[in-house]
């Protein structure tokens, strides 16, 4: 029990330095990128490099995925505050997703397409 309360509080500590030290680059180089996909960059790297062996982050991550619904409800109930801003502003939101998808499907196809064209040469 011991083993597995160390285990999870090492894999929390770890996943908690990485989101801490993303929000302080974020507020060092001022950029509207959130501080959080800093660090999960960060973790990323240590990942990826072996710095940080997979099975130490496991624990906490496996945790916050299996409860990730809950850490939602918050976001959820504030968006419910402002409904009346959320539908007045309806049709831009809705003009600008439709639109954004539109942009990368197309440069995505043709992108796609001239690599293919490329490789198959």
């Amino acid at each position: 029990m011991l083993v597995n309360l160390l285990q999870y509080l090492v894999s929390f500590l770890l996943i908690f330095i990485c989101l801490f030290i993303g929000k302080g680059i974020q507020s060092l180089l001022g950029v509207s990128i959130p501080g959080s996909i800093f660090g999960m960059l960060i973790l990323f790297a240590l990942l990826a490099t072996n710095v940080v062996p997979l099975k130490w982050v496991k624990p906490g991550a496996s945790l916050f995925i299996r409860y990730m619904v809950f850490l939602f409800v918050p976001i959820s109930v504030g968006l419910m505050q402002h409904f009346d801003v959320l539908i007045s502003s309806a049709l831009p939101i809705l003009a600008s997703t439709l639109g954004g998808t539109f942009i990368v499907l197309v440069s995505l196809s043709f992108t796609l397409d001239r690599l293919l064209k490329r490789g198959a040469k």
